[in-house]
């Protein structure tokens, strides 16, 4: 009885034996099958750009601090530098020194604009006569006396030989009760005009025409220095906004980084579930995904401060609606490679660069000085010419007898016009001629001065060709750059493909069960960086590009931009 029992209970526990192998076997089949399937469902959804773990961008758009949507703005590299010019507070500020400049000459040219002068005056005066001559018929009789004054007048500096002139024309109306006076009222006008002309000390520059050339000068490196600006904050907005469209692109790769990792822990677990691997060993694919989701986040946070960046170069405060808004850039830095002809782009920088403009105008600005300062060891000789006309009218009081107060016994009339007839016929005519001299002896201050000027000037002239020299070498290395960038772009993108086959091959070995989890992850970590690098290569190229232009001065005439300016006269 016990070996009956003991025979059956053998072949019980051989049939669940049996039955338990066999379920191996189908579960395994099975499970093999459910992870062919979830890899087909993870790659669909990675095809259709889905992840486990959805980005904030693609699960809510973009919202401001108080939780409003954002409005999205596309925009291209073009648009943004158009929204630079127009609205960059830097520009507008460096805009206004122009202005200022011409400000600046228009009151220094004022000297030049003629000056109108008049005089008007009335007075009236008693005296007591004292003798015979003094006009009273008695001792200690009252004579009364009047004078009305009204003169006009204009004087200009002429801007050419340092000459001034002046042209008056002075009149007055006298009136008294003397019996000595022949007229009464009487009339009197007289016009002069007067040249004054230096013939060397201020003849070829004086202070005025020194001040003048200088702010002129110093206007044209307004001009200048604004075209500088404006090439600099747009050569800046392209960096940023290709540092922008980086920051949004390794957000792209971050995600795929994510999808994948996701999808590795997905398998692994199912591969768990069906007793295919142990469970320490989905540990190692959940802590990739964990480092791909804090990459992506870091990626997040670097495409905020990229944007932030860019708007601040681009709008003209917090009130504009860009401020607000979440820009899409929509150009991608493509990688065409391009030859940089050294010798042409050193030529170009030479001519158009605005640091040599600016050290030219310099240049001019101490010429002139030195011109002004050596003109004034001349002597000063000024010739003064002057030429006028007298007119007389009035009422001709007509008298008898001999002597002094005499009686009147009649009158001629007479006025002001009597007085214009005489002046304009030339009656009385009255000229003169000037010729002021002054040369102080010694001048050893003046020599100083102008010694220290001339060898200003020749350090100047030495700083200009060392400048020269500094962009012919920043041009240079620039291009030495932009080759560099070439080669490692094409490297990158050769790692990267290499990357991507490397992780395909390990997926497909770690399918069917000769890789390991450590070596698909090690890919996907491989792949990750070497996209990221071949995305920093290119974005270097691109800036590399920009840096080139800027040395060149040659961004706004690439981006088809014209300056105008009003041009001081």
């Amino acid at each position: 009885m016990r070996a009956n029992g003991s025979k059956w209970m053998l072949t019980c526990a051989a049939a669940a034996m049996v039955a338990a192998a066999t379920g191996r076997a189908a579960a395994q089949q099975l499970g093999e099958a459910r992870i062919q399937e979830l890899i087909r469902q993870a790659a669909a959804r990675v095809a259709a750009g889905q992840t486990g773990a959805p980005s904030a961008a693609q699960a809510a758009p973009p919202r401001t601090a108080q939780g409003e949507a954002r409005p999205v703005v596309r925009i291209t590299l073009d648009e943004a530098a158009k929204f630079a010019l127009d609205h960059n507070l830097d520009i507008a500020v460096q805009r206004l020194n122009p202005e200022i400049s011409d400000i600046s000459y228009a009151s220094l040219r004022s000297v030049y604009s003629p000056a109108v002068t008049s005089q008007l005056a009335t007075q009236s005066q008693t005296n007591a006569s004292t003798s015979t001559i003094a006009g009273g018929a008695t001792a200690g009789a009252p004579v009364e006396t009047g004078l009305a004054t009204y003169n006009a007048g204009i004087a200009q500096s002429v801007p050419w030989g340092g000459g001034s002139f002046s042209v008056t024309l002075n009149n007055n109306k006298a009136t008294t009760t003397s019996l000595n006076s022949l007229y009464n009222p009487q009339f009197n006008t007289n016009w002069s005009g007067q040249y004054t002309q230096p013939l060397m000390r201020g003849f070829k520059i004086d202070l005025t025409r020194q001040q003048l050339q200088v702010t002129k000068l110093n206007r044209d490196i307004t001009d200048v220095q604004l075209r500088a600006t404006i090439t600099n904050i747009l050569s800046n907005v392209r960096n940023a906004y290709w540092d922008y469209v980086f920051a949004k692109q390794s957000v792209e790769v971050a995600q795929q980084s994510v999808a994948l990792a996701e999808r590795l822990v997905q398998d692994n677990q199912t591969r768990v579930q069906v007793g295919t691997m142990a469970p320490i060993d989905v540990v190692q694919a959940q802590a990739q995904a964990a480092t791909q989701r804090q990459n992506l986040v870091a990626a997040q946070s670097s495409v905020r401060t990229t944007e932030l960046v860019l708007k601040r170069l681009i709008v003209g405060g917090t009130e504009d609606p860009l401020w607000t808004s979440s820009l899409d850039p929509v150009d991608r830095p493509d990688f065409r490679p391009d030859a940089i002809d050294v010798d042409a782009a050193v030529r170009r920088a030479l001519s158009e660069r605005t640091d040599l403009a600016i050290a030219h105008k310099n240049l001019e600005v101490n010429g002139v000085t030195l011109k002004y300062l050596s003109n004034q060891l001349l002597p000063q000789a000024d010739v003064v010419a002057n030429y006028g006309f007298l007119g007389l009218g009035g009422t001709t009081l007509i008298k008898r007898g001999a002597g002094v107060n005499q009686e009147v016994i009649g009158t001629i009339p007479g006025g002001y016009a009597d007085a214009l007839s005489t002046l304009f016929h030339s009656t009385y005519p009255r000229w003169n001629v000037t010729m002021n001299f002054n040369y102080p002896i010694g001048q050893t201050s003046a020599k100083a001065t102008v010694a220290r000027a001339r060898v200003q000037l020749n350090q100047d002239q030495a700083q200009l060709k060392q400048v020269e020299l500094q962009v012919a070498t920043e041009v240079t290395n620039a291009a030495v750059t932009v080759q560099n960038n070439i080669e490692r772009v094409q490297a990158a993108q050769a790692t990267r493909e290499l990357a991507q086959r490397q992780l395909d091959a390990e997926n497909s070995k770690f399918e069917v069960g000769i890789s390991t989890n450590y070596l698909v992850v090690q890919s996907q970590r491989d792949l990750a960086n070497a996209q990221n690098n071949e995305l920093q290569a290119i974005l270097a190229y691109r800036k590399s590009l920009v840096e080139v232009e800027r040395l060149q001065q040659t961004t706004l005439q690439n981006l088809n931009i014209t300056l105008v300016s009003s041009a001081t006269r």
